[in-house]
């Protein structure tokens, strides 16, 4: 039997090559070679493929917190634009307008606050190529880093008080790209302060915007949810399905008529979780008329040297978990330096190319 099974698929693929080799052959040499090389990836693939989620949005992060800055310049900034476009990638989303005390634009509240002056309009530039390429963008709100100090989100209030109408006055009325906002600050629990900082910050976004669209993007305290400046990969002391699930109820209760959607980060748990909290997410994400988004990341949390390029299989099950939960959106962290053609990771550009072999894109 595996003799016969070996001839029928030998037979198959000659077959295909006595209908490939006319092409071929009036192909120049190096073309010849990439139609020669692209054919043969089709034949190893052991799974069906495009059956995850389409990655349709990417945070920008140009104030990171713990991965290296690329240092680009309005050059690279649209040909990375242009590679987002060429895989369908529809909204971006900059992950914070600033981060303690480095900011993305000239404001007057956060430079007298003692921020340090940008050197380039970051927020301008990012509105102009997403105008240019039919792009939505999102505005991620200031993170004081207080939050991240103390625990408490309330802190993030104050501020972005002023820089939400600062935003809106100076950027978001001259651009039509200027599509919605980000609630930047990231929790996993019932942190405290959250719903009435969430709540208070969301309402303020639509207050000014005309009712824009707003979002979050939360952490599930999984296995993964480890700190990026420890040693350890993984830890024992975890939330449960059940208790995510009640948890999560009461938050979106507080928020949900000011928030509009929820992507969950999905790098925290096991690839054997995804379906029970995916299910849970979408569930409640229904029950209180919000989208359900997955923001799923592109660098892998399973590597003692953090952080680099994921690897594709990690991506594509955690892509395809996302599409069986009827998921409404998937957004990545991050784009430009774990998927990009042009990133400074070598193994980035290589994820772009099995990511467009998966879901067929030419």
């Amino acid at each position: 039997m595996s003799d016969r099974r070996k001839f029928l698929k030998d037979l198959a693929l000659l077959g295909s090559a006595a209908v490939a080799a006319p092409a071929l052959m009036s192909m120049k040499a190096d073309d010849k070679a990439c139609a020669i090389a692209a054919q043969e990836a089709d034949n190893f693939w052991l799974v069906p493929q495009n059956q995850g989620l389409k990655i349709t949005g990417t945070f920008l992060d140009e104030i990171s917190h713990d991965i290296p800055h690329q240092n680009w310049g309005v050059k690279e900034w649209d040909l990375d634009f242009q590679h987002m476009k060429a895989i369908g990638i529809d909204t971006v989303i900059m992950i914070r307008s600033g981060y303690r005390k480095f900011i993305t634009f000239n404001s007057p509240y956060l430079l007298k606050k003692g921020c340090y002056r940008p050197s380039q309009d970051l927020l301008e530039m990012f509105l102009t190529l997403a105008d240019k390429y039919g792009m939505k963008f999102y505005f991620g709100l200031y993170d004081s880093g207080r939050y991240w100090d103390t625990g408490d989100m309330s802190w993030e209030v104050e501020d972005n008080k002023y820089v939400i109408d600062e935003v809106w006055k100076n950027y978001g009325s001259r651009h039509k790209s200027f599509q919605g906002w980000y609630i930047s600050g990231e929790i996993s629990r019932a942190t405290k302060g959250a719903i009435g900082a969430f709540h208070t910050l969301g309402k303020q976004c639509k207050d000014v915007s005309g009712g824009l669209p707003t979002f979050i993007s939360p952490w599930i305290d999984g296995k993964k949810a480890v700190m990026a400046s420890g040693s350890n990969l993984t830890k024992d002391d975890v939330v449960s399905v059940q208790q995510h699930e009640r948890e999560w109820d009461e938050i979106f209760d507080g928020i949900h008529d000011v928030v509009d959607a929820c992507a969950f980060q999905d790098g925290q748990i096991d690839y054997d979780e995804l379906d029970a909290f995916f299910e849970v997410n979408k569930r409640l994400a229904d029950k209180y008329g919000m989208k359900c988004w997955t923001n799923a990341e592109s660098f892998d949390r399973d590597m003692p040297i953090r952080f680099f390029p994921i690897k594709f299989d990690k991506l594509r099950l955690k892509l395809e978990a996302a599409k069986r939960a009827g998921y409404d959106k998937a957004i990545t962290f991050e784009f430009s330096h774990f998927m990009s053609p042009q990133s400074a990771y070598l193994q980035a550009g290589h994820l772009y190319d099995r990511y467009k072999e998966y879901f067929g894109i030419k």
